[in-house]
């Protein structure tokens, strides 16, 4: 039977998160408080308020809405009780309608692998004769354009001189975000009639692909000068998560082979986790990681899958908020129902993400690979922005720590942290999308860390009085509404809403009691968020968000 506190652990997710080498260092002597009269209110207050966020949000998405002709079109047959189901966002529904064959892509890939497994003297053999198949399969001839971009970017690698080299990758790669943008679909000439594979977008994968091609090079540069430099020849036996990110592999096998391999490597092609090429050829042609061997393990995983699964698809039978929010179906509606469209707009995009990218995960650990986990935090559980960037899309999050963030200086000084935090979220809105609202929205995020970073530094010599964790509360309330109101901004109800919203919510009385209301219960919120991270240090856990 598995204990559900087990089942929604840390642990369960990544073994990464949990395998300190200094825990009892880590560890925190405080007494817990889930027991004191406080935190007994605080759940009150949870009871109470909780059913009623989803009731709002129900009542500002369902039939029962006068807007409901506005969106009505957007929905379509469902099969959960009778219910329509919104499956109006187009990112989840390409997902969500080809699941059956990526669940057969998944089953026949991983079976040709242990079918073959004496046939390959590596890994990587397997993976790139299967992943040049699997390529041409979604994209057919358009690979010829994908391929010009990869043999520019393996010819840069190769440019003796390193910071011409460095230079020059990263270079081309954040061109080739907007020359794909603009001249993506540039004519093949007599083979435009030919087969265009079952995704004719090439370039709809090709920001992940671009992840890996700026990592082989960069990975490839680091281990060149490291041997010219007579850097000593490390053992490959039982390296941590983090040795693997700099594993001392020979130089041969940064070949071009090993290039294809990895970055056709099937599981995580379409959408990550992103793993750097040092760890890929580590555990392709060294040494598997435990977890990859642990049946029961990826099992409980594979619930937790299951578990988001069914989630996702309760709120898109029960609360039809992306169709209400592509059709701004929102007249007359309270500032509490419109936050509550807003927030469950967010919850299905924290969702939309996290699904696939646990599908693909699974899918790499039943094959044999370990990628870090994208998404270990609910979105719900976040009070830092900082955190809260650290727990997203947190592959991602490592790769442009290792290699933007440090090489550009890391934290430093706080003039320095800003300045690198701006180049790196100015990077993370152009890859995203080349889009003017997604660059506002990075830097809005940058903008919006400045009063906490200020914060820390100004109360951390307090943090040993009684009063500090309430002030911390206070700080964690401003730090969500300015986090709900740029990711709103940017990927939910536009500026049009946001300003409806804020109009309401300053402007009006019914506003303005419910922004005191909510911030008492996000208040209450981040009270149970801090004894949750604490939780998770008595038991010498520090994730850091």
């Amino acid at each position: 039977m598995i204990n559900i506190l087990e089942f929604f652990s840390l642990d369960t997710l990544d073994t990464r998160l949990t395998n300190n080498n200094n825990k009892n260092q880590l560890k925190s002597s405080s007494t817990p408080r889930w027991n004191t009269i406080e935190f007994k209110f605080y759940y009150l207050i949870f009871i109470i308020v909780v059913p009623l966020m989803f009731k709002t949000a129900m009542d500002a998405s369902n039939e029962t809405n006068p807007n409901y002709p506005r969106f009505q079109h957007l929905l379509s047959n469902g099969w959960l009780f009778g219910r329509k189901v919104d499956n109006s966002d187009s990112q989840y529904s390409f997902f969500r309608n080809n699941f059956k064959m990526l669940i057969i892509l998944l089953i026949s890939h991983t079976s040709i692998r242990k079918l073959t497994t004496n046939i390959f003297t590596k890994r990587t053999y397997f993976d790139f004769i299967f992943g040049i198949i699997f390529l041409f399969a979604i994209h057919g001839v358009n690979c010829i354009k994908l391929s010009i971009h990869l043999i520019i970017n393996y010819a840069i690698g190769r440019i003796t001189n390193y910071k011409i080299a460095i230079w020059l990758t990263w270079i081309y790669g954040i061109s080739t975000l907007f020359l794909n943008d603009w001249y993506g679909n540039f004519s093949l000439g007599f083979l435009d009639n030919s087969f265009k594979g079952i995704i004719i977008r090439w370039d709809v994968f090709y920001n992940f692909t671009l992840l890996r091609m700026i990592s082989f090079n960069l990975d490839y540069i680091e281990r060149k000068r490291n041997l010219e430099n007579m850097d000593k020849v490390e053992s490959l036996i039982d390296l941590s998560d983090r040795e693997r990110l700099i594993a001392p592999l020979p130089i041969e096998e940064y070949s071009i082979f090993n290039y294809i391999s990895y970055l056709f490597y099937v599981p995580l092609f379409i959408a990550g986790p992103i793993i750097t090429f040092n760890d890929y050829i580590y555990q392709s042609n060294y040494q598997q990681c435990k977890t990859v061997t642990n049946y029961n393990r990826i099992f409980i995983y594979f619930l937790r899958f299951l578990f988001c699964i069914l989630t996702m698809e309760f709120i898109l039978h029960y609360m039809y908020v992306v169709a209400v929010s592509k059709t701004k179906a929102w007249n007359n509606d309270t500032p509490f129902q419109i936050s509550m469209l807003g927030m469950f707009n967010l919850n299905i995009i924290w969702l939309k993400l996290l699904i696939p990218w646990r599908l693909f995960r699974l899918w790499s650990l039943i094959d044999g690979i370990d990628p870090p986990e994208n998404m270990i935090r609910c979105m719900d559980n976040n009070y830092s922005a900082l955190a809260f960037w650290r727990a997203w899309h947190r592959s991602f999050n490592r790769w442009v720590i290792r290699y933007i963030y440090i090489p550009m200086g890391g934290s430093g000084t706080g003039k320095t942290r800003l300045l690198n935090s701006l180049l790196v979220f100015s990077f993370v809105a152009i890859w995203h999308d080349i889009e003017l609202k997604l660059l506002m929205w990075g830097w809005l995020i940058v903008i919006f860390l400045i009063p906490e970073l200020s914060a820390k530094l100004y109360f951390k010599k307090f943090e040993k009085d009684w009063w500090f964790r309430y002030v911390c509360g206070l700080g964690a309330v401003i730090n969500i509404w300015m986090m709900m109101i740029a990711n709103l901004i940017g990927f939910c109800l536009g500026t049009d809403g946001i300003l409806i919203l804020l109009n309401d919510l300053f402007k009006t009385m019914q506003g303005f009691q419910f922004l005191i209301i909510s911030s008492g219960c996000l208040f209450v919120a981040s009270q149970v968020m801090f004894e949750l991270r604490e939780n998770e240090r008595r038991k010498g856990i520090d994730v850091r968000c």
